[in-house]
């Protein structure tokens, strides 16, 4: 099993920043990709960033320039900074960690953002 226990997630103004991140405990020697979602108000996800084990980076087209994901291997942690937060950003976000041969196999508890004045 593995658990990840995300962190950093609270309310902030328009502009604003917060970092999050995620930590990788249990059979952490299977994890490859780990991502960030998010869960706006409604009942859809969405992919906001992923990275590989080798530190390819993914990002969805509403926050590139804005979050920068990135991780340590050594400490199986991997982190998301959020710049330039706007309204929109609001959500529950979710760290989520791949296996071999099995994507998205972990997740955790998710941490609120919210973006408001």
């Amino acid at each position: 099993q593995v658990h990840l226990v995300e962190s950093g997630g609270g309310s902030v103004q328009p502009g604003g920043s917060l970092r999050l991140s995620c930590a990788a405990t249990g059979s952490v020697r299977r994890l490859s990709a780990m991502a960030w979602y998010r869960r706006p108000p409604g009942p859809q996800g969405e992919l906001v960033a992923r990275i590989s084990i080798g530190g390819y980076t993914d990002y969805a087209d509403s926050v590139k320039g804005r979050f920068t994901i990135s991780r340590d291997n050594a400490k199986n942690t991997i982190s998301l900074q959020m710049n330039s937060l706007k309204p929109e950003d609001t959500a529950v976000y979710y760290c989520s960690a791949d296996v071999q041969g099995l994507k998205c196999a972990y997740w955790g508890q998710g941490t609120q953002v919210i973006v408001s004045s």
